[in-house]
């Protein structure tokens, strides 16, 4: 099993497209068929809740509670550990600190310059080679 903290940004993505062969769907899709274990924690979900229900990007309340309870539901609810990292938006510190909670686990975000570079921060193109590759094993 694969652990990840999706970021926010990843979920935006996801439900803002058209196209059903992104990595971001793929991304979602992973964690909704089991592949992908998501981490989490209240902060997280409260992140979650506030930017997918924002009225500008009109997603269904449907939709947004679909994806919040599949998190709660199949993820790990997880702690912080905490990181010396100055990161650009200090908002960003709960993902990458929920991920050091967990060995070999992810954050997968779409803004690789808000976290430190390290190989547990990846894209989600990056992630869907490494469900490729864990999946061929």
């Amino acid at each position: 099993m694969i652990y990840a903290v999706i970021d926010t940004n990843v979920l935006v993505s996801a439900l803002l497209t058209s196209k059903s062969d992104t990595a971001t769907v793929q991304v979602i899709e992973a964690f909704l068929n089991g592949q992908i274990i998501p981490l989490y924690n209240e902060e997280i979900i409260n992140e979650y809740e506030m930017v997918l229900n924002r009225p500008a990007f009109h997603f269904s309340e449907e939709k947004v509670n679909l994806y919040i309870s599949s998190i709660r539901q199949k993820g790990l609810l997880a702690s912080r550990i905490p990181s010396n990292f100055e990161f650009p938006d200090s908002d960003d510190a709960v993902f990458y600190e929920v991920a050091l909670s967990k060995e070999d686990a992810y954050v997968i975000t779409g803004n690789l310059k808000h976290f430190p570079k390290t190989p547990i921060v990846v894209t989600p193109a990056e992630m869907i080679a490494i469900l490729s590759e864990y999946i061929t094993q």
